[in-house]
């Protein structure tokens, strides 16, 4: 069946929403509340302003930006004049922004407040503050009506992720494909015109950005939760009323710890998870914090936006699963050679549908591998890198990465399985494997134990002996990424120097 869609642009979601309830609540950070007339005029703004310095169809526009309501106008503004967003966190270090930089090119590089300073540093794009340029949309004339996208196959956005690679890669997220996958989320997760998305994860980050396309879609309000202050961070959240959270584990670990401690009751009806695995044990502990909240699991990644669903709270029925794949799109799993597996089977996904990106920006060796065109269809299908396999019924059950499968004394091991076991040991709070060798698996731990003889012996307990870690560290807390995933590029650095 063709893709059809009464939405071509990503602008085209906000433009929606605005005509259907103008005076609903959009967007609500520290500075205040913002309706989705406002949103829709701000962005409009933008617009006009990014014209006015010279941004045209194509170009890149890159933001250095916490979570603010100027942020999104600006997402919805470089849409209207056809101009490529590249959101980039505020967290990203000198070494990879000056090789984002140079490999984006951009017409314009946003910022805010003092960080704008820095930036000249390291490109030759005119910088300009977020307030400048809203500044000139304010008087600037509209672009004309040639600006903008000409087809919905014009890119919208560079989301960089990492990997594998030692610096982040840009996925190309064309209309077509980004306004698809925020149609098919939605048909699953089915957020409410009066839902409240409390959002701590970066809108740099796919899973935070897609909130808003998904709170256009239904009506709902976004809360811009800033970062820091995490000892406020439930409070906050009782206060803003919210009703649906996106979490990675680490925040969802952070909010049950909170919970512990205050556990009024809150207004959360729904708790979301995809871009870290989220064990049996921090899902349990998870709902004894907040009884009244369901949990649903997605599978995911950057270069698809979403894989698959598992509806609120499936994963107690089919422990394991991370749900069906979303409307619209298929999954396959196919063995080294590319063969198709039976249900049952473990191998790589493979992932086919209007949601597959566009490749990655300027790597055609690493968009061929990846990105393959099906020889019997001709059509772009995702070879996702991600193992396991699905069950009878179509769901898929997540075994790991192929980085994640690693040999140790001559026994191939999922680091994600002795992790998860770690979790299950009491008093450990987070954990994560790093492997310098066949015979060098190191397990780091956060745990409420003065050392790592109980977690050792209870690893012994629950895996065979060719499983266990070669060494255990106790850590106050690990490193993590802006985006609230473990860093495990830096956790290696810290044990290999612990080795030396």
């Amino acid at each position: 069946m063709p893709y059809v869609s009464e939405y071509e642009f990503v602008h085209d979601l906000l433009d929606g929403a605005a005509r259907r309830n103008p005076t609903a609540t959009a967007l609500s950070d520290a500075s205040g509340d913002w309706s989705y007339a406002d949103l829709e005029a701000a962005s409009l703004r933008m617009a006009a302003g990014l014209w006015q310095r010279g941004v045209r169809r194509g170009q890149r526009v890159l933001t250095r930006m916490s979570n603010r309501k100027e942020l999104v106008a600006l997402l919805y503004g470089a849409s209207r004049v056809g101009a490529v967003l590249v959101p980039i966190t505020p967290e990203m270090k000198p070494f990879h922004l000056r090789s984002v930089l140079a490999d984006t090119e951009p017409a314009l590089v946003i910022t805010e407040g003092p960080d704008g300073d820095r930036i000249p540093a390291l490109t030759p794009a005119p910088v300009a503050d977020v307030a400048d340029v809203r500044r000139d949309g304010a008087t600037a004339p509209a672009p004309p009506d040639h600006a903008g996208p000409r087809t919905a196959h014009d890119v919208a956005l560079l989301l960089h992720t990492s990997g594998s690679t030692s610096v982040p890669k840009g996925v190309v997220c064309p209309h077509r494909q980004t306004v698809f996958a925020a149609r098919s989320i939605d048909r699953m997760l089915r957020y409410r015109e009066d839902d409240i998305v409390f959002l701590r994860l970066p809108l740099s980050f796919d899973y935070g950005l897609h909130q808003l396309f998904l709170a256009a879609l239904s009506g709902a309000r976004v809360v811009l939760a800033e970062a820091g202050g995490d000892l406020t961070l439930l409070r906050r959240l009782r206060a803003s009323g919210a009703t649906v959270v996106p979490v990675v584990p680490a925040l969802a670990q952070l909010l049950t710890h909170l919970a512990t401690r205050d556990p009024a009751p809150t207004s959360v009806r729904l708790f979301t998870n995809t871009g870290a695995t989220f064990t049996d044990a921090s899902r349990k502990a998870l709902r004894a914090a907040f009884p009244a909240a369901r949990v649903s699991l997605m599978f995911g990644t950057t270069e698809c936006k979403r894989v698959s669903i598992l509806e609120p709270d499936g994963d107690l029925a089919r422990p394991g699963s991370v749900g069906r794949p979303i409307p619209g799109t298929a999954v396959d799993v196919v063995d080294e050679d590319g063969r198709p597996l039976p249900a049952g089977r473990t191998g790589e996904f493979v992932v086919r549908g209007p949601h597959v990106m566009a490749g990655y920006w300027n790597a055609p060796e690493l968009t061929e591998r990846r990105f393959r065109k099906d020889p019997g269809t001709g059509e772009t299908v995702l070879h996702t890198g991600d193992h396991g396999y699905l069950d009878e019924d179509g769901h898929l059950y997540f075994s790991g990465r192929r980085d994640d499968i690693v040999k140790h004394r001559g026994t191939r091991v999922s680091v994600l399985e002795i992790e998860a076991a770690a979790l299950d040991v009491p008093g450990v709070r987070a954990a994560a494997v790093i492997a310098l060798g066949e015979d060098a698996l190191t397990l780091c731990v956060v745990t409420d134990t003065a050392g790592t003889g109980p977690v050792v012996e209870g690893l012994a307990e629950r895996l065979e002996q060719a499983k266990l870690p070669d060494r255990c560290l106790r850590f106050d807390a690990l490193p993590l990424t802006p985006n609230g995933k473990t860093d495990y590029r830096r956790l290696s650095e810290t044990v290999r120097e612990t080795q030396q």
